[in-house]
């Protein structure tokens, strides 16, 4: 009786979580690309749509977030604040690899009381492009080429699979993100009002204004 009532407070508080879904990860010949819809839920209720699912957190290193938006706000500012203290501490900036096992470290501390979140950490380093894919307790996995996180993450990786090559170029890999996030909007309830774009390569970190991703998106309509 005691743990059906459990399950209930979990389940009423879970449907008061503000949840954010669909992320996108491609790693390119000439950098990375990551991709969000804007859409945060809260059960069936579309809570906002302009929820913010791409956060810096190093100078060539970011992470995207599907979940609880309150808790990857957090981890957000939490993740950059380390990455400064060990850039201070080591005097050289943090490897993906070494923000990646810092977030795994820190999810999995809270592996009893767990952050509802998945997350994606991207970037350049001195050894190159690199994503990993981070569970709720920590577990992290390096991945190769594509990934995708979420409730949408099925459709996009339908447009992903389709589309995607080890040669594609930063360029050509936004407009197949974008046509992801775009496709997974149509058909899952929980994604929409709008995308998120940034790429990263050795030479920057650029997010995508509005009327860009707009330009992009227009192609596929016509």
């Amino acid at each position: 009786m005691a743990i059906l009532k459990a399950k209930k407070v979990v389940s009423m508080m879970e449907e008061k979580i503000y949840k954010g879904t669909t992320t996108v990860g491609l790693i390119c010949k000439d950098g990375i690309v990551l991709a969000t819809e804007k859409r945060a839920t809260m059960g069936n209720f579309i809570a906002s749509r302009v929820a913010k699912k791409i956060y810096q957190v190093a100078d060539r290193v970011a992470m995207t977030t599907a979940g609880s938006v309150g808790d990857a706000q957090y981890l957000a500012r939490l993740i950059k604040a380390e990455a400064n203290l060990y850039e201070i501490r080591k005097e050289e900036k943090p490897t993906v690899k070494a923000i990646a096992t810092l977030t795994s470290n820190i999810l999995n501390s809270y592996r009893w009381y767990p952050y509802y979140v998945q997350l994606l950490i991207g970037g350049i380093d001195k050894y190159g492009a690199s994503i990993y894919s981070i569970d709720p307790i920590g577990g992290a996995i390096e991945e190769r080429g594509i990934v995708a996180t979420g409730s949408g993450s099925l459709t996009a990786y339908g447009v992903l699979e389709d589309r995607f090559t080890p040669e594609i170029s930063v360029d050509d890999a936004v407009e197949l993100a974008i046509r992801a996030i775009w496709s997974a909007m149509k058909r899952d309830s929980a994604s929409g009002d709008g995308i998120d774009v940034a790429k990263i390569t050795e030479k920057e970190f650029y997010q995508f204004k509005a009327e860009e991703i707009e330009k992009i998106i227009e192609k596929f309509r016509k």
